[in-house]
C-alpha cells in the first residue's frame, strides 16, 4: 500500500473510536465526500490495513470476570511442534490473545473466562495435547485499560 496520509489516519482513528459509524458520518468527521471516503475505505481494506469491524463487548456484563495472563515455556522449537501447538491453542475460545515472545518465556496467552473453575478447564485443555516445560498464570485483579486504540 502507498503511504498512509493524515486523511487515512483520521479515518482509522474515527473507526477505532466507533466502527459503527455510517459512511456518511465517517465522511463528515474526516472532511471527505461519501465517494472519496468509500474509495479510501476500500483501499485500506484491499491493502489489509482494515481487517474487518468488531464490537467491543463489556465482558463483565456477561459474567466473564476472570482475566488470566498465561506464560508458557517449552523445550520444543521444531516447526512440527510449533504448528501443532499453534493449532491446538487456537481451538480454545477463551484464549483471546496469543503471542510468541522473547525473554524468560516463549509464549503469552490472555485468557478470559468466568471464574477459577472455568480457567482450570482451559488449563487442562491447554496441557492435554502438547508438552510444555512450564505454565505460569497471572490473574488480573483489575482491568485498568483494555482494547485501547492503536497510537496513530
Amino acid at each position: 500500500m502507498g503511504k498512509i496520509d493524515h486523511i487515512d489516519t483520521n479515518i482509522l482513528k474515527a473507526l477505532q473510536r466507533d466502527a459503527s459509524l455510517s459512511q456518511r458520518e465517517l465522511a463528515e468527521q474526516v472532511g471527505l465526500s461519501q465517494n472519496a471516503c468509500w474509495r479510501r475505505l476500500k483501499a485500506l481494506s484491499d491493502n489489509g490495513v482494515l481487517k474487518g469491524a468488531t464490537a467491543r463487548i463489556a465482558r463483565e456484563k456477561l459474567g466473564l470476570d476472570l482475566v488470566v495472563f498465561v506464560m508458557l515455556r517449552t523445550r520444543h522449537h521444531s516447526a512440527e511442534w510449533l504448528q501443532k501447538f499453534r493449532s491446538h491453542v487456537l481451538t480454545i475460545p477463551e484464549v483471546v490473545d496469543f503471542h510468541r515472545i522473547g525473554g524468560d518465556y516463549d509464549y503469552q496467552l490472555k485468557v478470559v473466562t468466568r471464574d477459577m473453575a472455568s480457567y482450570d478447564k482451559v488449563y487442562q485443555r491447554l496441557i492435554e495435547k502438547v508438552e510444555l516445560d512450564s505454565v505460569t498464570s497471572y490473574f488480573a485483579m483489575e482491568s485498568i485499560a483494555e482494547g485501547r486504540p492503536l497510537p496513530l
